[in-house]
């Protein structure tokens, strides 16, 4: 059989190396352009060369309501390419096809998600908004695990935005498979220790949306399934929620390990949650234990392995 090919992530072409910015440099992330480049495949864009914007050329900067702003000419405020960007965004929406996850330049007023700064007419800072084109984009894309590459840098975000890609590129396969009942519980039980961490509430919640599938079609339950499930991993599990779902799935070997081991798994577990020890270290006595004494239900949990192990993303978490 041959190996899955990697998930697609759109990125701001200039975070790849792209010498495509205004003054004709770039913004290449070490991150993207040397560790992630080994589990996901790049689809770079500039929405701003894309549009027709030269490289080098004029800056531009959003201007008037933050909520609603225009993206002008810093020199030429008569250069005006809000429409454009927000066309474009809407275009590469449909296009982009395949995507599990979108990388945008921070502070971008194209890209930038967040606290981009807008200034009145005047030239004084006014406050902060989106960029254009990523907020075309994101609204026609609610569900896609989006985030700025400057956030990257925090290995909890980090941690956090991975694991979505992989768990939006799961469920693309399960589609891809046929969503039935049996697909959709299978996929909930799968995911239920992960969204355990991530968000507790929300994991009984779409347990009972499950639970009462009753005679609904799986087609019209699997979306409003999946857009919650992607909200709840949005956000980040802690020391308390992680340490939680560990004492959960150690309750497993109760049975099966010594009580000088299980004196030492509560006591590893107690140092994580601590912030002795990364989430690493419970996670591979956990594993070590489960060679030695297999569960196929605790096999089959995506929280053990949410991404490939070789990324290291929980030595640092």
């Amino acid at each position: 059989m041959s190996e899955p090919s990697p998930p697609k992530i759109a990125i701001s072409a200039c975070l790849m190396g792209a010498e495509v910015r205004y003054n004709g440099g770039h913004k290449a992330s070490r991150l993207c352009t040397h560790t992630l480049t080994e589990y996901f495949e790049f689809v770079p864009v500039c929405p701003e060369v894309a549009i027709g914007l030269g490289i080098p050329r004029e800056p531009i900067r959003l201007v008037g309501d933050p909520d609603h702003p225009q993206a002008l000419g810093t020199v030429h405020r008569e250069t005006d390419v809000t429409d454009a960007l927000s066309a474009y965004g809407e275009k590469m929406a449909t296009e982009l096809d395949g995507i599990c996850g979108y990388i945008f330049m921070q502070q971008s007023p194209s890209c930038g998600l967040e606290r981009v700064k807008v200034y009145h007419a005047n030239g004084a800072p006014i406050g902060s908004g989106r960029g254009i084109y990523a907020q075309a984009f994101c609204a026609r894309h609610p569900d896609l695990p989006v985030e700025e590459a400057g956030r990257l840098n925090d290995p909890v975000l980090r941690e956090n935005f991975i694991t979505r890609v992989f768990a939006y590129s799961d469920w693309q396969h399960v589609l891809r498979q046929g969503l039935s009942r049996r697909a959709l519980t299978d996929f909930h039980s799968r995911y239920k220790y992960l969204l355990m961490a991530h968000n507790p509430v929300q994991y009984k919640a779409l347990g009972s949306l499950l639970g009462n599938m009753g005679q609904t079609e799986p087609v019209e339950l699997g979306p409003r399934y999946f857009s919650q499930l992607m909200a709840a991993l949005t956000t980040c599990a802690t020391r308390r929620t992680h340490s939680n779902v560990l004492q959960h799935i150690s309750g497993y070997l109760k049975r099966a390990i010594s009580a000088e081991d299980k004196q030492e798994m509560q006591h590893v577990i107690g140092q994580y949650r601590h912030g002795i020890v990364p989430l690493v270290v419970p996670l591979t006595l956990l594993k070590h234990h489960f060679r030695q004494h297999p569960d196929p239900y605790i096999a089959q949990q995506v929280y053990l392995q949410p991404h490939p192990e070789n990324l290291s993303l929980r030595n640092a978490i």
